[in-house]
């Protein structure tokens, strides 16, 4: 085994994540820890600064709700989301964030974040639920305020999180390495708050050659919440529902300024606007296909159909948009100004979050006010905090949650002591970057509320715990071993390598469950042959080597996405119907089935035995359905 030094860190909340979640999640802790004498530490194997889906900036903040100037009411977003999932939405979860969600974004400009104003001091509205930011800096700003509040001897960053210790059915702490020095970490602790993130790269994405890497969704999102929540053991939602959003081409620049702010259309290569032509498919989606908004995953299925019958390419209508409103100003000189104005706003919004996407328009010779822009659906994405709905079984809040979803504690999974928060917890969609952060809070609150009800210490089996360590470092004794034997240490009888695996991986999903290649039809038998290609997958994940500390990462990482590959696959085929088209297709069962299949599909890995059982929970509304 390799030379690592064990690190034993003793607290009473691990927080493990550096994202939104996590930040929210380090600030409430930290005030109800102080009241009580207890400690509270993070892990994350980035620097808090950078972590997480909003490391390279955002330019709107995607929920607000508004209660204070009664914009909207709370009805209002639980309806969103339930008709935005197609019916399938935890409502007292979205409700807990929601009437939360608003504090968070007044601490965020409390904290120095610059959200626009229009003359009268109002917040400027991208859409009904939406805010304008200047948001380049936005997740320095939140981490800022977590390290303060923690303070950076109880942060511990750059260190790769595996996976959860656990005594009998209660988590107990975690297990990882650092990905910069030689040494195992073991966190010990009285409860632990998952916050890692959701998955990319599961499936091949479109991005290939120099471009392999590029995502919508930030590439080192690897499934780690996935991973550690079904290893200890904990009953997993939604599993089915990947995310696929539309966004510009190649470089997956942001749309929603253009749809909601700029009133952009999208039409297809033949000038259609697909919205339109295609509202008759609508009628086969009822009740959802008539809702307002129409759902996330609706409107991605008429592109598709226009794309499938090669009608393609689709385009942003940005030359549109901003010459419609720069003419309403009225006077020439009026309405050149304001063109001005809106080319610079266009540009800005693409420099606060998507910077790749500024520079092939600048390569393409792009002038979003003289010609239009493509846009693309992406490929598949795990996702608990945009529109897909990914995550972690967890119970609701006590004055809301109906009684099949409440069991103690706010936002605590299924497993004692373990709670989730942001793409960790599942079927609670539509909370981005604001309701991560507040859903943190909600989290961290009830989890120091269990240490305070549980001070007892916990037992940590060492010889377990050092079985973990030489399974987790053991990809660096087999490249030790092994890799002199060929002329090229990249191709070895004896091992893979993570970039191997992970190209394996994503061949299986995108060619058996719904992929880009597939245009993300899918069926039956083709999930059945996934799953034995997984299950020979996994087989050799036992032979993953790694060369140093970077390529042990990226061992555990693609581990990580093969197990959310796994927990897909098994949900896809327990949900016997189609129900989100335009994020997935069963060609074998292409309609909805609203009597056999409202209802949750979740699903649960024993560790000590190995199987998986498949559970269909019921959906209870909090407020009358349509």
């Amino acid at each position: 085994m390799a030379n690592f030094e064990t690190v034993e860190v003793t607290t009473d909340l691990l927080i493990v994540g550096g994202g939104m979640a996590a930040c929210g999640a380090a600030v409430e802790a930290a005030y109800w820890a102080k009241k009580s004498g207890l400690k509270v530490t993070l892990v994350d194997k980035a620097a808090v600064d950078r972590s997480g889906a909003v490391a390279m900036g955002l330019s709107a903040i995607n929920q607000y709700v508004g209660l204070k100037d009664g914009q909207n009411s709370m009805k209002d977003y639980v309806d969103y989301v339930r008709n935005d999932l197609m019916g399938i939405t935890r409502e007292d979860l979205v409700f807990n964030i929601a009437r939360h969600v608003d504090s968070s974004v007044h601490l965020f400009e409390k904290w120095g974040l610059p959200i626009w104003k229009d003359a009268e001091g109002n917040y400027v509205h991208e859409g009904r639920w939406q805010l304008m930011i200047n948001g380049e800096s936005y997740k320095v700003i939140v981490a800022e305020a977590a390290k303060n509040a923690l303070g950076m001897e109880n942060i511990y960053e750059r260190i790769f999180i595996v996976g959860p210790i656990m005594d009998g059915d209660r988590c107990v702490g975690a297990v990882g390495f650092s990905v910069r020095e030689d040494k195992f970490y073991v966190f010990k602790a009285k409860s632990v708050l998952v916050a890692m993130g959701g998955a990319v790269h599961v499936f091949k994405p479109r991005s290939s050659g120099e471009g392999l890497g590029r995502a919508w969704y930030p590439p080192w999102n690897s499934g780690s919440s996935a991973y550690f929540t079904l290893k200890a053991g904990a009953e997993m939602t939604c599993q089915e529902v990947r995310f696929i959003p539309v966004r510009f081409k190649d470089a997956y620049g942001p749309v929603g300024a253009w749809f909601l702010l700029f009133k952009s259309r999208a039409t297809n290569g033949l000038g259609e606007a697909y919205m339109q032509t295609r509202a008759g498919e609508l009628e086969n989606w009822k009740p959802y296909g008539k809702v307002k908004p129409v759902p996330a995953n609706l409107r991605n299925w008429l592109m598709m159909l226009d794309v499938n019958e090669g009608k393609g390419p689709i385009f942003m209508r940005t030359d549109e948009a901003i010459n419609k409103i720069a003419e309403s100003e009225g006077d020439e000189k009026a309405a050149k100004k304001k063109l001005r104005e809106l080319e610079s706003e266009a540009w800005e919004d693409f420099l606060d979050m998507t910077i790749s996407q500024a520079i092939l328009w600048a390569a393409t010779n792009t002038a979003p006010e003289q010609k239009p822009s493509e846009i693309a659906a992406a490929e598949p994405y795990f996702i608990g905090s945009h529109s897909g709905a990914s995550g972690a079984w967890v119970s609701g809040p006590k004055d809301m949650a109906p009684e099949e979803y409440f069991w103690g504690y706010d936002n605590m999974s299924t497993i004692n002591g373990l709670f989730c928060a942001g793409d960790a917890s599942g079927a609670s969609s539509h909370k981005f970057s604001s309701g991560s952060h507040a859903e943190g809070r909600i989290a961290a609150k009830a989890a120091i509320r269990f240490v305070l009800d549980h001070p007892e210490d916990v037992n940590v089996d060492t010889a377990a715990i050092k079985e973990i360590k030489a399974e987790i470092l053991k990809p660096l004794d087999i490249y030790a071993e092994f890799s002199g034997k060929t002329v090229t240490p990249d191709v070895n009888p004896n091992y893979i390598l993570p970039k191997m695996f992970m190209f394996r991986l994503q061949k299986i999903m995108d060619e058996y469950a719904g992929g880009v290649s597939t245009a993300f039809t899918t069926s039956n038998t083709l999930l059945e042959r996934g799953l034995e290609l997984l299950s020979f997958l996994r087989e050799d994940a036992a032979h993953l080597a790694a060369a140093d500390l970077h390529d042990l990462m990226r061992c555990w990482e693609n581990v990580h996405r093969m197990w959310q590959a796994e927990a897909h696959v098994r949900t896809l085929l327990f949900r016997d119907e189609t129900r989100w088209p335009g994020y997935y297709f069963r060609s074998d069962k292409p309609v909805m089935d609203n009597e056999n299949w409202l209802a949750f599909a979740n699903c649960k890995y024993d560790p000590d035995t190995g199987d998986w059982e498949m559970i269909k929970r019921p959906v209870v509304h909090i407020y009358n359905e349509l």
